[in-house]
């Protein structure tokens, strides 16, 4: 099979190191971050880089709403380089496909080495194999590390292994708006109704996280209004405390 040249001297890098060289897409929540937790344990693979999808009119990262700066500081705190994939507010599937065409076509050098990307997807099928097609496509192999388990286990470790989480993104299909602004801690998950995912993997909310294993020192924000978007999405404003 045909692999790209870049791709060709990634694996002859991986060969030698016998290390997996590893970009995480990083939503800035909390299975990104356990995902990365898992993935800095395990000797076989280094983290290089994290990529991250920010709506481009909005300059906040795509879905979840979080400000771009607090976003930075997030990557900061984690030492970890970030490279930003720069997406319309509304996007079709070709537009999402042709922004990481684009964005990991122009990488910068200390990223280029990477062989593998790794999601913190759990249980989509669906959403999977997009990111499969799309980045194998693109020349790169993919991990998934929190892949099959169950929600209830994830929820539960990301609350034993002490991150800082908050909910920024409410569907207020599936939960009211005051949720928005609420940390994810053991009374969230009392308080979720049957119906909702403790990790929200179906999209019922989503979250950012400010401290943890792996960070340096928390990233500092103060919670601002709640802004309801196209009569649905409750997002929590976070303001930067620290400015970038």
């Amino acid at each position: 099979m045909w692999a790209h040249p870049q791709f060709q001297a990634r694996a002859s890098l991986d060969l030698k190191t016998n290390v997996k060289r590893i970009l995480l897409s990083w939503s800035g929540g909390k299975d990104s971050a356990l995902a990365l937790s898992r993935l800095r344990a395990d000797p076989d693979v280094t983290v290089v880089g994290l990529l991250t999808t920010v709506a481009a009119e909005s300059d906040r990262v795509s879905v979840h709403g979080v400000p771009k700066n607090l976003l930075q500081q997030q990557a900061a705190a984690l030492q970890l380089p970030l490279h930003e994939i720069v997406i319309p507010a509304i996007s079709s599937n070709e537009d999402y496909r042709a922004a990481w065409k684009l964005s990991l076509a122009n990488l910068p050098v200390e990223l280029r080495s990477a062989s593998h990307i790794a999601c913190g997807d759990i249980c989509l099928e669906d959403v999977r194999s997009y990111r499969e097609a799309l980045l194998n496509e693109l020349g790169y192999e993919t991990m998934f590390p929190l892949w099959g388990e169950s929600t209830n286990d994830i929820a539960r470790e990301v609350l034993h292994t002490g991150f800082a989480a908050t909910l920024v993104c409410i569907d207020t299909h599936t939960l009211p708006a005051s949720f928005a602004g609420r940390s994810f801690d053991a009374s969230l998950l009392h308080d979720l109704p049957p119906h909702v995912d403790p990790c929200g993997e179906h999209g019922e909310f989503h979250t950012f996280v400010s401290d943890g294993p792996g960070f340096d020192q928390p990233v500092q924000f103060r919670i601002g209004c709640t802004v309801l978007e196209n009569q649905r999405f409750a997002f929590c404003n976070l303001e930067p405390v620290v400015p970038v």
